[in-house]
């Protein structure tokens, strides 16, 4: 036992170090806040009121985390983009149901608390809730000594939006015929690193720091390339068109992730070469002898999002996207069968 006595700090927890930190992160949650926020920054709980003007208002929660990205940011020891990731996943997903993000909380676990890095962790949060229109409402960093690496640590989202009941999007009215929108990513977005990382840095032994194969900047700079977030121009949308699906492609890829929104009966073929599949994907599919199911069941391909809308809209929807700065493509069709997912032709040569 030491001479003085055990205290919190001596086990590994410094509660005034913690107290550096919650006043560096201040000023980028304030940056967020919506007028609905009630009271102040650092209570026990957030407060937010329901926005006014809907008829029959649903709230829409959904929560993810970064995964194994976070290991790139390690190894670079860069922290800014992150947070973004952690919004992404989580707005997009609400928002397939049609729903306006209103507040985000986080959670960030570390081993030991180092303010510089969970400044620049929730400063992406921030950056990425002011994408959403969204407010950082709240959240916990929680000091586990012990229970993570030295510099490592876990970070996940929590999201809550709010949408009109009969406004809700939930491809009930999906019908054959209907056209599928796909809008770019940004690269990998969050999904998939597990492989990404032993293909590439375990088994090829890449470097972070040189210019990978083909994509034209460092390779650590490919990979902590921030999720897209897709909230602005779908609100741009739904205002415009009446938006019958959406999918957000995550982990499971354009494979599983499109036919969560699809009623019985019909299905979705994609065109492959209707849009460009990223140079990323092209160097792991080389270098991991990846077969191409298991590329469309584990990556995004260059789709972040998929929007159904009916034949007589897609005109509409493609120039309301593009006025916005969206890349998009009519990918595939919706046909009668059982609720899947099917491509015609090759997507890799």
């Amino acid at each position: 036992m030491p001479e003085q006595g055990w205290t919190y700090a001596r086990a590994g927890v410094d509660i005034a170090v913690g107290n550096q930190a919650v006043k560096r992160i201040k000023a980028h949650v304030a940056a967020t806040i919506r007028p609905e926020v009630l009271g102040g920054f650092g209570g026990f709980a957030g407060l937010f009121a329901l926005p006014q003007g809907l008829r029959e208002p649903v709230l829409v929660a959904g929560c993810d985390g970064v995964g194994t990205k976070l290991k790139v940011a390690f190894a670079l020891n860069k922290h800014d983009t992150v947070g973004i990731d952690a919004v992404a996943m989580c707005v997009n997903d609400i928002l397939v149901q049609g729903a306006e993000p209103l507040f985000f909380l986080d959670y960030l676990a570390v081993g030991r608390l180092d303010p510089s890095q969970v400044e620049a962790v929730v400063a992406g949060v921030a950056q990425g809730c002011k994408a959403a229109g969204c407010t950082l409402l709240g959240g916990e960093t929680a000091e586990m000594p012990g229970f993570y690496p030295p510099g490592e640590y876990d970070l996940a989202g929590f999201a809550v939006g709010i949408v009109d009941k009969d406004k809700v999007v939930d491809g009930r009215s999906i019908v054959p015929g209907d056209l599928v929108l796909g809008l770019s990513s940004s690269g990998l977005h969050s999904n998939g690193y597990s492989l990404v990382r032993r293909v590439l840095l375990e088994e090829r032994g890449l470097s972070l720091a040189e210019h990978g194969p083909g994509l034209g900047c460092a390779l650590g700079e490919e990979l902590l390339r921030p999720t897209k977030i897709y909230v602005r121009p779908l609100q741009r949308l739904m205002a415009k068109v009446a938006v019958k699906g959406m999918a957000h492609i995550t982990g499971g890829g354009l494979l599983e992730n499109i036919p969560r929104v699809l009623p019985p009966g019909v299905r979705v073929v994609l065109r492959a070469g209707s849009w460009p599949v990223l140079p990323v994907f092209h160097l792991l599919r080389e270098l991991g002898s990846i077969a191409e199911e298991e590329m469309l069941r584990t990556f995004n391909l260059g789709i972040g999002f998929v929007v159904i809308v009916a034949a007589e809209d897609v005109e509409s929807a493609v120039a309301i996207l593009q006025e916005v700065g969206e890349k998009v493509y009519v990918i595939g069709r919706v046909v009668t069968g059982e609720p899947g997912v099917e491509v015609e032709g090759r997507l890799f040569p």
